[in-house]
C-alpha cells in the first residue's frame, strides 16, 4: 500500500491522501514549496521543498525556456475509422456522455484497442470518439463502418444524445527540451497551474522541461507555454505538466476555455 500523506492548508491539517494528490495540488499551485507535509517515517512536518520525493520532479522554480515558433494546426478534415491502420494510436474516447455522467477523455488508442474496449463494454455505440486530425468528436454509431468494425447494428441515437454540449479538444504540440522532438496530443484537466496531456509513445521523463503550442479548434484559446513534466501517466499514455511563468495572454486563454467549457 502506498504511503499516506498529510498536508497543512490555511492552518488546517488535511489528509490522508496519496502522493498523486499532493503532486496535483502542486500542479494547481494549491500547495507551494514552503507548505508543510508529513507521512509515516518523518520525525516532524517538512516543507515541500525539503522533501526529496516531491522534489525529484523539480518543484523548484524553472529557468526560462525558449518557446518554439508558433505552429498553426493543419486544417481538420473528415477521417473515417476505416482509414486507420490497426495499430495506429490516434483515437481518443470521451466516457460519460454515453452514460449520463460527468465526462472524461482517454487515449490515445489504436483501432485494435478500441475494438477491445467495445468488447469489454467500456465503450458503446453512443460513446464519442475523436480521431487526431479530424474536425470534431463524433458518436461511434455515426461512422458508416460501425457495423463492420464492431459486428453489430448501430444503436438508435436520439436527438437529445446529439445535443450534449461537447467542448472542442485542446490539441497540444509539444517540444521536448532541445526543441527537436515534436509530439501531438490532447489536453485535459486544464487549469492555470498545469494540465495533463494524452499523447502516444512519449519519450520524456519526470523533470523534463518542455515547451508547448496549444491549438484548440477555436483559435481564440491558442497559447504557448513552458513548464516541467511532473508525472508520467499509466501505460505511457501521457503526462502531467506544470506551467512556468504563464504569460497574461495564456492565462486569459485558459481561463476563458475553463469558464466556457
Amino acid at each position: 500500500m502506498s504511503d499516506k500523506w498529510y498536508y497543512v492548508q490555511k492552518g488546517n491539517r488535511q489528509g490522508p491522501v496519496a502522493i498523486e494528490v499532493i503532486e496535483q495540488m502542486m500542479i494547481n499551485q494549491d500547495l507551494k514549496a514552503d507548505d508543510f507535509v508529513w507521512k509515516k517515517g518523518f520525525e516532524n512536518w517538512k516543507k515541500i521543498k525539503d522533501v526529496e520525493e516531491l522534489n525529484k520532479n523539480d518543484v523548484s522554480p524553472i529557468p526560462d525556456i525558449a518557446l518554439p515558433p508558433e505552429i498553426r494546426p493543419a486544417q481538420p478534415k473528415e477521417i473515417s475509422l476505416k482509414d486507420l491502420s490497426s495499430d495506429e494510436r490516434v483515437l481518443y474516447v470521451r466516457i460519460g456522455t454515453d452514460r449520463g455522467e460527468a465526462t472524461s477523455d482517454y487515449g490515445p488508442f489504436s483501432l485494435t484497442q478500441l475494438k477491445q474496449l467495445f468488447k469489454e463494454n467500456r465503450i458503446n455505440g453512443k460513446t464519442y470518439a475523436f480521431i487526431r486530425g479530424s474536425k470534431e468528436w463524433k458518436i461511434l454509431a455515426d461512422y458508416p463502418e460501425y457495423q463492420d468494425i464492431f459486428e453489430e447494428l448501430p444503436p438508435v441515437i436520439k436527438e437529445s444524445d446529439r445535443r450534449v454540449a461537447l467542448r472542442k479538444p485542446f490539441i497540444a504540440r509539444l517540444f521536448i527540451q532541445n526543441n527537436k522532438n515534436l509530439y501531438e496530443g490532447i489536453c485535459r484537466d486544464i487549469s492555470i497551474g498545469g494540465m495533463q496531456i494524452l499523447v502516444d509513445n512519449f519519450k520524456g521523463l519526470s523533470g523534463d522541461k518542455i515547451t508547448i503550442n496549444v491549438h484548440p479548434e477555436n483559435s481564440d484559446y491558442h497559447f504557448t507555454a513552458a513548464g516541467v513534466v511532473v508525472r508520467l501517466l499509466e501505460g505511457n499514455s501521457g503526462f502531467s505538466f506544470r506551467f512556468h511563468a504563464l504569460s497574461d495572454e495564456a492565462k486569459r486563454a485558459i481561463e476563458k476555455y475553463v469558464q466556457e467549457n
